[in-house]
């Protein structure tokens, strides 16, 4: 059992998501790093699809009532221990002792953090999945202090083999992004103005979707377009003509044209972008 001493700014348990409702109008939601979750599921041999925390900007304090695994990934942060003696790193499996305390400062760049224990976050799973959905409520509640998680079994699972992970250089903050599907609802200039410069993360972005700030583009067309399905990465852009970049938790449909949508390999890199950063796009071919 893991205790919530503190959960930091906001702190959710993800796994992968639910895909396969969004006909009933269920985001898919899970991991918005899915490359971080998956890291930390194999550091301590959960599958990859196992259930973790997720930790926005740090700063959450965990009790953990029986010994256990962990591995912390994602946007790097301070760890420290009320155990005297344990050796504690980012991107490496690590042992606690029952009663030890793990405390997580605040992430020296990058925005969200993994904590996976080995067995996995045991909570009652919603369609499938034991991911927080902001945005449907799905799922369970964001933790809070006091909150209490089970933890799977471990007897089924491999033994832990990997004892390290590189460290990952600093992201680029570029994000390559595909034309369309709506590019032909924009001026001709569109498409060269969303590339040309840098766009700053606004303080309203969340799991739903990053939104940005700068060079606007501007509607060819008047009139509404019809709500129709969308993805995790679609550049959606409302009348302001500012664009917001759809991320985990973000609705099945949408009724703003989309003028691009991000590679799939880069949605990691706008999973970790705070408020006040700079984030540029790159055409790149189909």
């Amino acid at each position: 059992m893991i205790e919530v001493l503190a959960p930091g700014p906001y702190a959710t348990v993800q796994d992968l998501g639910r895909p396969g409702y969004a006909h009933l109008g269920v985001p898919r939601s899970g991991a918005a790093d899915t490359a971080g979750l998956r890291l930390a599921n194999r550091l301590v041999g959960n599958p990859e699809g196992s259930a973790g925390l997720e930790l926005t900007f740090g700063g959450a304090r965990l009790r953990f009532s029986a010994g256990a695994w962990v591995a912390v990934t994602g946007a790097p942060c301070p760890l420290a221990s009320s155990f005297e003696g344990g050796a504690l790193g980012m991107r490496a499996p690590f042992w606690l002792p029952p009663g030890a305390d793990l405390r997580i400062g605040l992430p020296a760049w990058g925005l969200r953090t993994y904590v996976a224990v080995r067995g996995g976050i045991d909570v009652e799973p919603v369609l499938g999945s034991r991911s927080t959905d902001s945005l449907s409520g799905l799922g369970p509640a964001p933790l809070r202090a006091g909150t209490t998680l089970p933890v799977g079994g471990t007897r089924s699972l491999p033994p832990i083999c990997a004892d390290h992970a590189p460290a990952p250089p600093l992201p680029p903050p570029v994000l390559r992004v595909l034309p369309g599907p709506r590019d032909d609802w924009f001026a001709p200039d569109a498409l060269d103005v969303l590339c040309a410069r840098p766009y700053e993360v606004s303080q309203d972005s969340n799991r739903v979707g990053l939104r940005l700030r700068g060079g606007a583009l501007k509607w060819a067309r008047q009139g509404e377009l019809p709500s129709e399905g969308v993805v995790t990465g679609a550049v959606q852009v409302p009348p302001s003509g500012q664009p917001i970049v759809f991320l985990a938790d973000h609705p099945p449909t949408g009724g703003y044209p989309v003028i691009g949508v991000v590679a799939a390999a880069d949605l990691p890199i706008a999973a970790q972008a705070r408020p006040g950063d700079s984030l540029s796009f790159r055409l790149v071919n189909r």
